[in-house]
């Protein structure tokens, strides 16, 4: 049976389950990444788990998040993250070397393989011909033991890409594009796989670009073919022995089919407060901005750094602004510097930062208050800038650096100038020391863990009672993203190793007064609306809550990766039969829940009283077997000591 990119990577790594759209299977993982601010507590895990070696082909750890050094912190758990990768057979990319997911791309990422990695982002390097997924990290902790991968068989929804995008139009405005029309949860339960003559038009990290931002869909992956483009890329940065091809069978079905028409895609934005909120540049054309910020994972390649110079090249950006640079490898600030890139757009009053995330996780460049801040970063969720009460626009690096120059969001078609052609270095620079390797075994075994005063272990975690009385701390809408539920930046992912510390973070965007509350309570439920969950991958979003004593949490309908890290904590995720029962429930409302653990084990609805109002609601779940065993186990950690799983591995 002819198969689509998507089935033949899912058909070539599954080791349980079923294709069937909606039923668990479990996956062998090849390769996983971590980050430093998620990476901290999956290294903690391993060393729980008693891990003597990682399983997988390839895993890897990069600093990208935590750069800012204001105090200890930061510097003593990037020691910590050197020395477990050094204990456990895990590559490591130092501060400054850049952004994971570029950098992993450059040197590790392999058509036909999967990829797990304890960051939302991960998906970009779904442009390379692989299953690349985000998840929490303690899922990532078991794939490095060597244990499968859960996740619910995804719908395959087919893009097909015809055309060439125009002049001043470039990758970023094709996700967008898909944004527009589908908004933050058109993508949850579906890889989108785009193929078609359109790919071929568009580079190896073009395609980087709009793989990264499926995250912004809720997609649990993208995937692009193994074609020629991405061989030319592996033979540049001297790896072409990687490669291998993947291509869609003819005759091949998706679960759902579209087409994109590049050739009529037009500059596009994001307003404030979501990646979903987009309209064309033009129709916003003319509003004032403070910041025009060019950087991070969702636009990483060398070129969209070299166009947003040859824009600015000869001129001045507009007195006021703050035209902020976030280049993200190593490697490539190197050839951006060579091709004299670097100092066209400093010349035109640009600051550099260091290659890293930075602002995109809210580690410095955060915005002045009440003003507008232009990105090409990924997210513009409420407070994620560093700023509380932000005002952030996601655009392509072409309408940044126009607007950059007029002081005003523009139209990059506008500003009278030819497009730029930027044409790739000739010898591109191949940084092998991005990644340490890993150690051999008998070295490895001698490594002792660096762990500073900052570090402190998971507290232990109790099982699910039978029987539970719930007030409702809090009652939110829809689309509440995990960095509203605990935000990044530099006040809190310092503390990612000091679950009591980030703790006193929960939930402070929505309602500063949930801590002291929790704190006080104990045990209890919240409530949402659609989408709860989405954006970042980091399980602190859902540990953190349950350190305080969240025990259920209902909502219309949850983000996938969130859903699955409150699962792996413990708290038991539950949706709304009736959707209009949420209107029922008011905070301060008191929850019944009786014979939790048979009901749960035989059947997926459970009957919830609300204590005093006589008012009855329905609400069901959707965990597997083995889902409801790490539940009632009060989470993964419990269920993996109880099981033996990587121990003495």
């Amino acid at each position: 049976m002819p198969m689509n990119m998507t089935q033949k990577l899912i058909k070539s790594h599954l080791v349980s389950g079923e294709m069937i759209p909606g039923e668990e299977i479990g996956l062998k993982i090849d390769q996983t990444l971590t980050q430093d601010a998620t990476g901290t507590m999956v290294m903690l895990e391993l060393e729980a788990m008693g891990l003597e070696r990682a399983k997988t082909e390839a895993s890897a750890q990069y600093v990208d998040h935590n750069l800012i050094q204001v105090d200890n912190k930061n510097p003593d758990d990037h020691l910590f993250l050197q020395s477990a990768t050094r204990r456990f057979g895990i590559y490591f990319s130092k501060p400054g070397n850049g952004v994971s997911h570029p950098v992993h791309m450059q040197r590790l990422a392999k058509p036909g393989k999967t990829l797990l990695g304890s960051d939302s982002h991960t998906c970009a390097n779904g442009c390379m011909g692989m299953l690349a997924m985000g998840a929490g990290g303690i899922d990532v902790a078991m794939a490095i033991a060597g244990q499968p991968f859960y996740v619910k068989m995804p719908k395959v929804w087919g893009v097909k890409l015809t055309g060439k995008l125009p002049d001043w139009v470039s990758a970023k405005d094709v996700i967008l594009e898909m944004l527009r029309r589908h908004g933050v949860k058109g993508g949850v339960g579906k890889v989108i796989e785009y193929y078609g003559p359109g790919v071929q038009t568009l580079s190896a990290m073009d395609r980087h670009v709009i793989a990264n931002m499926g995250a912004e869909l809720g997609a649990t992956g993208t995937v692009f073919p193994s074609d020629e483009e991405i061989k030319r890329f592996l033979i540049e940065q001297g790896r072409e022995n990687d490669w291998s091809p993947l291509e869609v069978d003819e005759g091949a079905t998706y679960d759902i089919d579209e087409e994109l028409n590049l050739s009529e895609v037009v500059p596009l934005i994001a307003k404030p407060s979501s990646p979903g909120n987009v309209v064309p540049v033009s129709e916003i054309s003319g509003t004032p901005i403070y910041q025009s910020y060019i950087g991070s994972s969702a636009n990483p390649g060398y070129r969209d750094f070299a166009i947003a110079a040859e824009i600015v090249k000869g001129k001045h950006i507009a007195d006021g602004i703050s035209f902020d640079i976030n280049p993200t490898s190593r490697q490539m600030l190197t050839d951006l510097v060579k091709e004299s890139h670097i100092a066209s757009l400093l010349q035109a009053g640009a600051r550099l930062h260091q290659a890293g995330c930075n602002g995109c996780i809210g580690m410095g460049q955060a915005p002045a208050t009440g003003r507008n801040s232009l990105r090409t970063t990924p997210r513009n969720f409420p407070g994620r800038s560093g700023t509380r009460e932000d005002s952030v626009f996601l655009c392509s690096p072409e309408t940044a650096a126009a607007s950059a120059l007029t002081g005003v969001i523009t139209d990059p078609r506008t500003i009278g100038i030819p497009y730029p052609k930027v044409q790739e270095p000739a010898n591109p620079t191949i940084d092998e020391k991005l990644l340490d390797e890993p150690l051999p075994y008998e070295k490895a075994k001698e490594v002792k863990l660096h762990k500073g005063p900052n570090i402190a272990s998971i507290p232990s975690m109790d099982e699910l009672p039978d029987s539970l009385e719930l007030p409702i701390l809090l009652k939110m809408g829809d689309n509440i993203s995990t960095d509203e539920i605990l935000a990044g930046g530099a006040r809190v992912l310092p503390y990612r190793s000091n679950l009591p510390e980030i703790s006193k973070f929960t939930f402070e965007i929505i309602d500063r007064t949930y801590y002291t509350r929790a704190k006080e309570t104990g045990n209890h439920a919240i409530i949402g609306g659609f989408n709860y969950g989405q954006g970042s991958s980091r399980e602190h979003a859902a540990l953190a809550p349950r350190y305080l004593g969240l025990r259920v949490a209902i909502v219309k309908d949850f983000a996938r990766i969130h859903w699955q890290n409150l699962v792996n904590f413990g708290v038991l995720p539950l949706t709304f039969v009736n959707e209009a029962d949420y209107d029922n429930l008011e905070q301060g409302d008191v929850l019944e829940l009786k014979d939790i653990k048979s009901k749960i084990q035989n059947g997926n609805e459970i009957t919830i009283t609300v204590k005093g109002k006589n008012n009855e609601i329905k609400v069901k779940h959707l965990l597997s077997s083995r889902q409801i065993e790490i539940v009632l186990s009060g989470g993964l950690i419990n269920w993996v000591k109880a099981n033996h799983v990587g121990q003495n591995a």
